[in-house]
């Protein structure tokens, strides 16, 4: 675990607060929130499969190239997604 996991998961917190406080409906804090960490990592793991597999070319990137698990590891499954999720939610199960 780096300094980034811990600012992930702070800032999926932030973001749920912030539109829990201002629509009221911490559920749909907590779906932005992971909805947004989501995206990020399957953005980053498109741009990995295009360096390693794409010859650095975003034409060459597949339908699927983003669920390759060759472009996966366990720093981008579990602190940079999982753990922003469990966090988001958590957090709804705690207030």
């Amino acid at each position: 675990m780096d300094r980034t996991s811990i600012e992930h998961g702070l800032i999926a917190i932030a973001v749920q607060v912030v539109f829990g406080l201002w629509i009221g409906d911490w559920i749909a804090g907590a779906a932005l929130a992971c909805t947004w960490f989501i995206a990020r990592e399957h953005t980053q793991a498109e741009y990995r499969w295009i360096t390693k597999f794409g010859g650095g070319k975003r034409a060459n990137l597949t339908v699927m190239g983003w669920a390759d698990n060759r472009v996966w590891d366990t720093h981008s499954w579990f602190w940079n997604l999982a753990l922003p999720v469990a966090l988001a939610f958590g957090y709804v199960w705690a207030v």
